[in-house]
């Protein structure tokens, strides 16, 4: 987490003894923080970090679109509803193709990666609200034992053994966490096609703006570091 190199950096220019080092600690604190926090770079960091957005006219028909949760909350109460977070636009764009005749069948993985007992699983939250949205019953498919982005390659390769008829995929998630997926797709033996969506970044656009700090900034390289820790383990482990 950059704020906490910066927090450090700052504590120890203001507790330490020696003048110079703590200059130096205190202008390297303030330089961190205002590389971490403009918005201009991490937009960049971003853009160069997902997959690009696939245009429509480019999708080919599959078989089935395979939906990999992790934007819905399981310990909100009460659970007589589904909460959604900012990812939910792997679910908005899956519905999207489902309703364009893109894909014929949607398929959900994800149990749940909570240490505690959960109310339900991750699908089948996400069924609920395709079945909200009019997808039929018929056309979803729920794979809800996994509890990582490795195992939802595993189980989902698994359950497709007992549908032979399908053969075409696609594969759906978050834009920054599509190099991690697809690799573990590809690695359990899925062939496929991505569809980046639910993106932290944004056209390329100089605004005034873009040069004065924001706090999101620093969460965005929170996520963005996160993610490139977690796929360089995946590639260390042989998951992708």
């Amino acid at each position: 987490m950059p704020i906490i190199w910066i927090l450090g950096l700052f504590l120890f220019g203001l507790l330490t003894k020696n003048q110079k080092r703590g200059r130096i600690s205190l202008w390297l604190s303030l330089s961190l923080l205002l590389l971490f926090s403009n918005p201009l770079l991490v937009n960049e960091a971003w853009l160069l970090w997902e997959y690009e957005p696939v245009p429509l006219k480019n999708i080919k028909q599959y078989d089935a679109g395979i939906l990999l949760t992790g934007f819905t909350s399981l310990e909100k109460s009460p659970h007589d509803r589904v909460y959604t977070n900012k990812g939910a636009d792997r679910l908005l764009h899956t519905v999207m193709l489902y309703k364009k005749g893109y894909i014929n069948k949607v398929l959900v993985t994800g149990g749940s990666g909570a240490l505690r007992k959960t109310y339900t699983s991750e699908a089948q939250a996400v069924k609920n609200l395709l079945l909200l949205s009019g997808v039929p019953a018929a056309d979803i498919l729920l794979e809800d034992k996994s509890r990582n982005t490795y195992e939802n390659a595993q189980y989902t390769k698994k359950m497709l053994a007992q549908y032979p008829s399908l053969q075409r995929f696609i594969v759906i998630t978050s834009a920054f966490h599509m190099r991690r997926s697809t690799g573990c797709f590809i690695k359990a033996g899925v062939a496929h096609d991505v569809f980046p969506s639910d993106f932290n970044s944004t056209d390329r656009r100089l605004r005034p703006e873009a040069f004065i700090p924001d706090e999101s900034a620093l969460a965005g390289w929170h996520k963005l570091l996160h993610e490139i820790s977690g796929f360089i383990i995946y590639k260390l482990m042989g998951y992708c």
